[in-house]
């Protein structure tokens, strides 16, 4: 699940926030598995899609972060999940997307690390109402 600035979100929504406020966001990792899952790792990279088929990532003077984008999960038992918080603080008006990535975070396998892609997340960043 993820919910951006307390909204559920998908991907046919956007949510609309506000240049220079805080976003909340939250993902929230269910195990619906009868096994204990893990380590992860959680990653959230913001782009802009031109529509062309680009993606830019380099956005540093666009947006930021308020604490870090990656979070680092142990193990998920069976039938529990794991909740993440973070904020985004937009600069300039825009559409932005937000990727969210969870891969395998465990070194002593021999196989290539899996990932687990979410649908990204489309915010919309507007002029503050005077």
């Amino acid at each position: 699940d993820i919910l951006v600035d307390g909204k559920v979100c998908d991907c046919d929504i956007v949510v609309t926030c506000q240049v220079g406020d805080p976003v909340p966001l939250q993902v929230k990792l269910t195990n619906r598995s009868k096994h204990s899952v893990g380590p992860f790792a959680l990653t959230m990279m913001p782009y802009q899609d031109y529509q062309n088929g680009v993606h830019n990532y380099d956005l540093q003077e666009a947006i930021t972060f308020v604490g870090s984008n990656t979070f680092y999960i142990d193990t998920v038992k069976p039938a529990k999940d794991s909740v993440y918080f973070g904020s985004l603080l937009f600069l300039y008006t825009g559409d932005f997307y937000l990727n969210i990535k969870f891969h395998e975070d465990n070194c002593s396998r021999e196989l290539p690390l899996s990932w687990l892609c979410l649908p990204s997340v489309h915010i919309r960043a507007t002029e503050p109402v005077a």
